[in-house]
């Protein structure tokens, strides 16, 4: 098989199970390894409820973590001081309804609908519904993340709880 080098040469079932993967990944705790999917100028972002096509430059996002603060995000989250996540949540990650919505030479943009349903310690279940929107490039042949927004369906927050998880 050849080398993957453009955009091109990804169809959608490749981003499928890049995505599959990645939910794999991230309901394992396997956070160093889900790190090695992003570029080095990656972006995790959820967005506000109220504004969810806004910009994390004027408005004030959940989430608006460039890949420094991802990478302490990771590393907080492994840490037993994680008082949050310690012991980590148990999550369970549908994606469904994966499309290629654009793509150039530099990037493809795909979305995925997504439930994650998140178990931790005698809480009550909690199920985060709504549609993730990728930037994703192409590096050594390999598909990265080099954007990753999470907009969440709910208009309120407050029966979720803290979202100390990965979206």
């Amino acid at each position: 098989m050849s080398q993957r080098t453009t955009t091109q040469d990804f169809e959608r079932s490749d981003i499928e199970d890049f995505l599959y993967h990645e939910a794999y990944l991230l309901d394992e705790w396997r956070l160093d390894e889900w790190g090695e999917l992003l570029t080095e100028d990656a972006w995790y972002l959820v967005p506000p409820n109220d504004v969810p096509r806004g910009n994390p430059e004027n408005t004030l996002f959940h989430v608006a973590d460039n890949i420094d603060r991802i990478r302490s995000r990771i590393k907080r989250l492994k840490s037993r001081h994680a008082h949050a996540e310690n012991p980590h949540s148990r999550t369970r990650r549908l994606i469904t309804n994966v499309r290629i919505t654009a793509r150039d030479s530099e990037m493809i943009s795909a979305s995925a609908n997504f439930m994650v349903m998140r178990y931790r310690r005698n809480e009550q279940i909690r199920q985060y519904v709504g549609v993730y929107e990728y930037k994703l490039a192409v590096r050594d042949g390999q598909l990265k993340i080099a954007e990753r927004k999470a907009i969440l369906d709910a208009e309120e927050l407050g029966q979720l709880g803290s979202v100390s998880i990965l979206l």
